[in-house]
């Protein structure tokens, strides 16, 4: 008689999805792709990046804690605005500020870059720009000359030429850190005008230096001092009717 109680036993090999077929190797594709990508991010992002902000990001991650002066209550936040993470721009403003203060140069040197500047850009000009090192500080005229005037007769309304000599003053002057006196001068020719004299029309051309100064990025709160002196203080003593003595003294102080 057969033998129906035989038991027979069959071994089925299932299919994965392991080895070359599989998905695993994407997903760490996937992973080293994105960090790649940040990497990249992060040079750019360090290349857009002025050094001033730079030293200012380093110096705060360098002593920023989030265990130091934090309040003793529960449910305090590392983004609370008192840990100075949300103050890193103005941390790094004023890092920048700080600086910019660092980078003084003496009064002659910034003589002699002044000289240079317009030597370079102002040729013509450079008759009616005076510069010298006095013990007020760096005192920069502009002056009237024959033809050639920075304010027209009576006017306190600058000239174009004087507007280019004080563009030009500007930009040596507007990243330094000293206070900024401006003083307006005229001859000894009386005022025909019939209610103004040398002394108002003096100060009307040193408040129009000002704002000309202001307009061309020099901070206001520079300004110590604008001053209108009419014809007692003459740049030619001997010929105090001499057109040099109409002029703008701009004084960067020490």
């Amino acid at each position: 008689m057969e033998d129906r109680s035989k038991i027979i036993i069959r071994k089925v090999n299932k299919k994965t999805h392991g080895g070359h077929h599989g998905g695993s190797w994407k997903v760490a594709y996937a992973d080293f792709v994105t960090a790649m990508m940040a990497f990249f991010l992060l040079l750019w992002l360090l290349s857009m990046t002025s050094p001033e902000s730079k030293a200012a990001l380093s110096q705060y991650f360098n002593t920023f804690s989030i265990f130091k002066d934090q309040p003793q209550q529960s449910g305090t936040s590392i983004l609370d605005k008192s840990n100075g993470i949300l103050n890193v721009g103005r941390s790094v403003q004023t890092e920048s500020a700080r600086v910019k203060a660092e980078k003084k140069v003496t009064t002659e040197e910034l003589a002699k870059i002044m000289r240079s500047a317009i030597d370079d850009k102002l040729q013509a000009l450079k008759n009616q720009v005076l510069i010298e090192t006095t013990k007020e500080g760096l005192k920069i005229q502009i002056v009237d000359n024959e033809g050639s005037e920075i304010f027209r007769s009576g006017s306190a309304e600058p000239t174009e030429k004087a507007r280019q000599i004080i563009r030009l003053v500007s930009e040596n002057l507007r990243e330094k850190p000293n206070r900024i006196t401006i003083e307006g001068h005229t001859d000894s020719a009386p005022f025909k005008g019939a209610q103004k004299t040398n002394w108002e029309l003096s100060t009307s051309r040193a408040s129009a230096a000002r704002r000309e100064l202001e307009n061309n990025g020099v901070d206001p709160n520079r300004i110590a001092k604008v001053v209108g002196y009419a014809d007692q203080d003459p740049l030619i003593k001997e010929n105090t009717k001499d057109l040099r003595n109409r002029r703008i003294s701009i004084i960067l102080l020490p």
